[in-house]
Order: C-alpha cells, then structure tokens, then sequence
C-alpha cells in the first residue's frame, strides 16, 4: 500500500532530489511495461522514469508557495498500450525547513500611553514618566522562531510611542506681584492689564480660571479669563477717583478648571499672585452736586428775583475755581439768568403759567483756568400758579328768548372758564352786577356746579318794544386772591311755535314780509346788469376812437419833420420869473407882470399887504401860494418857483466875525476863558490884548 511521498523543501544539492518509486507485480523486468505520471507538476516538476518507475523532483520547491501535490500513476503495456492495472492516485507532501524569519505586518507602529501609566503589554522601564520631560519615544522590537533556541530566524520592527497628556501639573504664575496703571475717570469695563499663570499641560488639562480671591479692591475691579489665550483680564468695576484711593492691591487665583482626582494628592491645583493698581491723576471736569435740579417758583415773582441754586466743584486736587453759564439755545428768550460765580439762578423777565409752565435749561459749569473742562446739568423750572387770572364764559353763548316765554322758565346755562389752576379745583359763583341788583327781565340762578342757568322773570317779551337785551353777569372764584370779571349775555327775543322752537329772531323780518316782492327784485337786478353793459360798451367805444394827427397831410408822414430848437434862457435868464422876492423880503417889490408870456387881457394890477413882518417861513410860503391861485394874470399851465427864502433873523446875534469890523472894537471877550477848555481857542484869539488883536 502506497499513498503519498515526502520531500524536502529548498532543496540545495547537485542532483535531483529522489521522491519515490512506483512498481507494479505484472512488471517482470523485461521492459514490457511503461509508467506514466500524470497530476500537479507532473512533467515539469515531477518526472518518473517510464521503464523503472522511479520519480524525481526537477526543481527546487517551497513549501510556503504549495505543501501538497496530487499526481496519479499507471502503468501501460507497450505492445497493447493498455493499462495492466487500473490507475492509482498518490499525495507528495513537502517537509518544512526553517527558511523564513518572522516579519511584522507592519514597517512602523505608533502607540500612545497616558503618562504616569502602570504595567501594559508595553511596559514603561522607569516609574512616573513626565510628558512633559519627554514626550516621543521610539522602540525597535525584534520577533525570533523554534522559540528563540539557535539556529532559528528573526524579524523586526519599530514602535514610535507617544506620552500623552494628563492633568499632573497645577497652574504657576511666572513672578509673584504685578504693577499696573489707570488713569481715573476712565470708561467701565476698560481693561487695565493681564496676568497669566503658566501649566505644562496641554489642552483642556491647561485650561484655568482667573478670580480675586481677596483685597482692597474687589469692588472696585474685576478680572476675566481669555478663553484663546488662557491669561486673566484686569478690568475696571467702579468708577475710579485720584482724590479718594491712589493705589489698590487684589490677590488673584489661578486654578485649574479640570483637574484629575487621580493627581489630586500632588498639591492644590492653583496659584496666587499679588497685583497692584495705581492710579493716576488726570484734569476732570466739574461734578454738579445732584444729577438734576428741579426749582419750583411762583408766577408772579419779580424780575431779578433769586429762584434758585446749583453748586459743582472741581473734583482734581488742584480744586480749581468754577463759572457758570446758561446754555441760550435751552433758553432762547432768556428768561433766566445766573451769577457766573455762586451758580444763584435769577429772573430776567416776568414769568407766566398759562403760556409756559415749564422751563427746562442747562446750566454749564467751566473750570476758570480750563475751558475745555465743562460739565452739563438739566434744570427743570416748574412755575407755580397765582390766580391772576379771573374766568369769563367758556364760549360765546347764542341766547334767545321766545316771544310766549312764562316766567321761571330756563333759555340758558353758562358756564366758565379759567386759565389759572388752583390746586383745591375750581370754584366759581355767580351774581348780578351791583349796579342792577335786580334784573326786571332776567333772573341769574347759581347752580352752585360752577355753572348758572338764566331764567325768565316776566310774562312775554315783545321783539317791537325790545329785540335784544344785554344781561351782565359778575363771574369771581374762591382763590386767593379773588378774581372777578363781568360776562355781558346778549339776549335776542324770538318768534317761537308752541313748543318753544325758534322761528325769527329779528324786527326787520316783519317789514320785509310786506316790502318788495321777488319779481320787484328780479328787475331791480335787471336794471342792475344793463346798467353795467353799458359801462362797459361805453369804454370800450371811448378806447376805439382815433386820436386827431398833429399834421393834416394827405401826403405821408414822414415826409413833414418839424424840428423844434428853442431854448430857454438857463440861469442867466432872469426877465421870466423875479425871485428876488423870495431871497429878500426886505427888497420886495411890486407885483410885475410875467415876462415870459403875454397875456391877452391886461388885469388890473393888484397890490398885496406886506407878509414879512414878523411871520413864519411854512405862513408866508403858503400864503403866496393862495396869492398866485388867485391871481387871474398868471398863466393857465404850471410853473416852476424856486423859494431861498430864510426867514426873518434870530433874536440872538450872529456869531460869526465876518462884521467884526463893524462891531464895537472895545467888546471884552474875557468871559470866554471861563467857558471851559472847549472855548480855548476862542478865548486865545479874543481874549487877549488889543496889541495882540491889532
């Protein structure tokens, strides 16, 4: 029984490697028979001898490439070519060798291990190793067969391990105070400095948190974390002032925001530094004492009157001194004023309620040596009422009394109004005037409502006898002090119907109902229209007609040029008008007759009674303008006259020198030195000696 063969792999020597033998009972040597294989790799490489059956490997094999062949052998006889037995089938297995080390799957490994990390497949070498001192490490591993025993094949690889990062390290701040500046007045939320604290770590395990833990100035500052940067914010809280505080010391924490219970025994997880904050002076404007002033004066105050006060100071050491001011464009029609000095707010003009009950201005306060330094402060003026106003109707009152009205029967209610406002409300009452106690007509009932209904007080009203009666009425309040007015209701007396509805209220209509009739009107309007017709017919005919041609010619116009080349005398002509009159009246002389035209009757000469003693200029000129109207030798068209008349002299005499010949040549003119040095020069010139004057 025969199955399978075994043959070495990779083998190294000169001949063929024998496999095995395959043989048969019916060979009996004398060649007769013939083998054949036949299978995986017969031929090529496996080969048998066909006369003694002997097989052989042709080539070197590997049994990683294939362990196992299948052939089948038989055997044939040469004469018949057919088979002495049937086929056989047979299994060739190749034996292993040790010629293959061992090989990774892969050329590199990467690998990451927590630090601080126990016992692993990969086993640390050193206790509590720090990322942080290294973080890459590179491991070669070597893999050997047979067990490691000699003779046996190996492989290698590397292994690249990196530590990774675990909250092990606190927070450090790299120096234990820091010194910053700010100057004062400076915006909330500014920011002032940064702080930051360093930590090994990496990630969220670096990641902290800034707060103040203690200090004098927790309220007054704030501190933030950067997110980005991991660093602490410093920034202002409160409003800062020089004056009250110059320097600040807080105590600022730095901590960890996920730290590792595991590392929790290393220490607390934060850090603290000291910071200082200075801050600095700077020029500040001035601070009014209140955010606002609210004054609240009567009406009737007094012009220069004193209503209020508003202080500021200068919050800089300095304490430099303050003006005040009224902004105008809050009070364009400067009702108000203020002292420059002490901020007193007083009056310029009356005050009234009823037009403005508030005054809302802005007073500004400049410091004196800085006039950029300025604040800003409303003012609100509310104006108290006086009841300086009395009340009158609310509105004008229509009334009407029917002709058939019984007495005590109502045909009005009245009521009033008053611009003031007392505080207590209104409260007004109603009266007859004291000069008609008791109205005949009327009777005035107060309702006590602030309203007063007019009743009738007789038995019908007749529009012929009277058809309209005035009934005044005295209006006064109940404030301080009492105000009064008299209210005059026109009463109109009425036709009515029977349930009391007005149908006429005037005489004339009776009159009317029986005068012109509507055909009567009809033509006087008639006549009205033709009568305008023929104005305007008339007109238009004057405007048509022709004015009459200065030439009468048949021929054309243009042929006839009539040249006018007369000249007057000019100013050398005096034969025309004698004015000579009018210069001096003392030279007056008779009446003459015009010389520039001749008249043609010859008037009889008319004498006037001499005017210039002792009249005036605006007399005289218009009584020789009545002389000349009346005159029948003057000339029936205008004339121009010139008047140089001056009048008669003055009482006073002439100053001038032009007569000083003629005047006294012993006058003192002493008194002039005593007039004051603006009669110097006189006095110098007439004042002296007669030797000087000669």
């Amino acid at each position: 029984m025969w199955n399978q063969f075994f043959l070495l792999e990779e083998y190294t020597g000169t001949d063929t490697q024998y496999v095995g033998k395959l043989h048969t009972d019916q060979d009996k040597g004398d060649g007769n028979l013939k083998y054949i294989l036949t299978g995986d790799g017969a031929g090529s490489l496996f080969v048998i001898d066909e006369n003694t059956g002997d097989i052989h490997a042709a080539k070197k094999l590997d049994r990683e490439e294939k362990s196992l062949y299948i052939l089948r052998a038989k055997a044939i006889d040469r004469k018949t070519g057919r088979q002495v037995e049937p086929e056989s089938e047979f299994i060739i297995k190749i034996h292993d060798i040790n010629d293959n080390e061992p090989k990774f799957t892969k050329d590199l490994y990467t690998a990451s291990v927590p630090e601080m990390s126990g016992v692993g497949i990969i086993k640390t070498a050193l206790p509590d190793m720090s990322r942080e001192n290294r973080e890459q490490y590179q491991v070669v591993i070597q893999a050997k067969d047979m067990g490691g025993q000699m003779g046996g094949l190996s492989g290698t690889t590397t292994v690249n391990i990196t530590l990774t990062d675990v909250n092990n390290n606190p927070p450090r701040f790299p120096q234990s105070t820091y010194q910053f500046n700010s100057p004062e007045s400076v915006p909330l939320g500014t920011h002032v400095g940064r702080i930051k604290a360093d930590d090994p770590d990496v990630a969220e395990n670096a990641e902290m948190e800034y707060s103040i833990a203690e200090g004098d100035g927790t309220d007054m500052f704030d501190v933030i974390t950067d997110k980005d940067t991991q660093e602490g914010i410093i920034t202002v809280k409160q409003n800062l002032d020089f004056e009250s505080k110059m320097l600040y010391t807080l105590r600022v924490d730095a901590s960890n925001t996920h730290p590792d219970p595991r590392f929790l025994h290393l220490g607390p997880f934060k850090d603290t530094a000291v910071v200082k904050i200075s801050v600095e002076d700077i020029d500040e404007p001035p601070v009014f004492s209140k955010l606002y002033y609210l004054i609240e004066v009567d009406e009737d105050v007094k012009e220069g009157s004193i209503i209020g006060q508003v202080t500021a100071y200068d919050p800089d050491a300095m304490n430099n001194l303050i003006k005040y001011s009224i902004d105008r464009h809050t009070d364009m029609d400067r009702i108000f004023s203020i002292h420059s000095e002490n901020g007193s707010i007083f009056t310029l003009k009356p005050l009234d309620r009823e037009s403005s009950p508030w005054h809302n201005i802005t007073i500004t306060a400049t410091e004196i040596n800085n006039s950029k330094q300025s604040s800003h402060i409303p003012v609100f003026i509310r104006i108290l009422d006086i009841n300086d106003h009395a009340p009158e109707f609310a509105m004008y009152y229509e009334t009407f009394v029917c002709e058939n009205a019984k007495p005590g029967q109502l045909i009005q209610t009245v009521s009033v109004m008053d611009r003031d406002d007392p505080p207590r409300g209104h409260k007004f009452f109603f009266e007859p005037v004291p000069e008609f106690p008791l109205n005949p007509n009327f009777t005035i009932v107060d309702n006590k409502d602030n309203t007063a209904g007019i009743m009738t007080r007789k038995d019908g009203y007749s529009r012929n006898k009277m058809s309209t009666y005035l009934l005044p009425i005295l209006i006064f309040d109940n404030d301080y002090p009492i105000q009064s007015s008299t209210g005059t209701l026109t009463i109109r007396v009425c036709a009515c119907d029977n349930q009391g509805n007005m149908q006429s209220c005037n005489a004339e209509a009776l009159v009317l109902s029986a005068g012109l009739s509507t055909g009567a009107l009809i033509a006087i309007l008639l006549c009205i229209i033709i009568l305008l017709v023929l104005v305007v017919l008339f007109a238009a005919l004057k405007r048509q007609r022709k004015k009459e041609p200065l030439i009468i010619s048949k021929d054309d116009v243009r042929d006839n040029i009539v040249t006018y080349n007369d000249e007057g005398g000019g100013e050398e002509d005096t034969q025309a008008f004698d004015i000579g009159t009018l210069r001096n009246p003392e030279a007056r002389e008779d009446s003459k007759l015009r010389r520039d035209v001749m008249p043609e009757t010859i008037f009889q000469i008319r004498r006037t009674v001499p005017l210039w003693e002792n009249i005036d200029v605006q007399d005289f000129i218009h009584r020789r303008l009545k002389e000349n109207d009346s005159d029948p030798s003057a000339p029936p068209y205008d004339s121009l006259a010139t008047y140089a008349y001056e009048g008669n002299d003055s009482i006073a005499d002439s100053l001038s020198s032009l007569e000083s010949l003629t005047a006294d040549c012993n006058q003192d003119y002493d008194y002039l030195s005593d007039w004051g040095p603006r009669f110097k020069k006189l006095a110098d010139m007439y004042g002296g000696d007669d030797s000087d004057r000669d």
